[in-house]
């Protein structure tokens, strides 16, 4: 069943089983913040066996582009289009978050990106890979981030 996410009093429900759950939860809220003042869109999430064409979709892009496969368990996913641009967001038990950002239009921006959660170890499928830059959230602590622009046809 689908929730809103609320960046006000944010929740920990449907995160609970990972170690920084509530870390997490800011970053999930802090997505929500975003989505909320920028594209006024209500930004909902729902577990990741109910969102399971999302999950895949996901998985694809990160297997063909770069030959990715996360070893977290995903715990909740979203997919939605704002702004001409399809979104997809994948919360793993690990403290990973996965976006993708594709462009609907011929030519426009692609890309994939990671956030990790604070208190997190940067996963070892990642670590060899990508180099995350911080940046401070007041709903998520610090934030380490990096991404990868798509190249193929999803």
């Amino acid at each position: 069943m689908a929730q809103v996410v609320d960046f006000s009093d944010v929740s920990t429900n449907g995160l609970e089983s990972s170690p920084v759950a509530a870390a997490l939860a800011g970053l999930r809220a802090n997505e929500a913040r975003y989505f909320t003042n920028k594209y006024d869109h209500e930004f909902t999430v729902e577990p990741a066996d109910e969102a399971v064409e999302v999950v895949e979709w996901v998985t694809r892009i990160l297997a063909e582009e770069r030959e990715i496969v996360i070893a977290s368990r995903p715990l909740e996913a979203t997919g939605f289009v704002a702004g001409g641009i399809r979104f997809a967001y994948v919360f793993y038990e690990s403290g990973l978050s996965i976006n993708v950002m594709y462009g609907l239009e011929p030519g426009s921006k692609r890309a994939v990106g990671f956030k990790l959660s604070e208190g997190m170890e940067v996963p070892d499928e990642l670590a060899t890979r990508f180099k995350f830059a911080k940046q401070r959230s007041k709903l998520a602590g610090t934030i380490r981030g990096s991404f990868f622009v798509i190249k193929g046809e999803y």
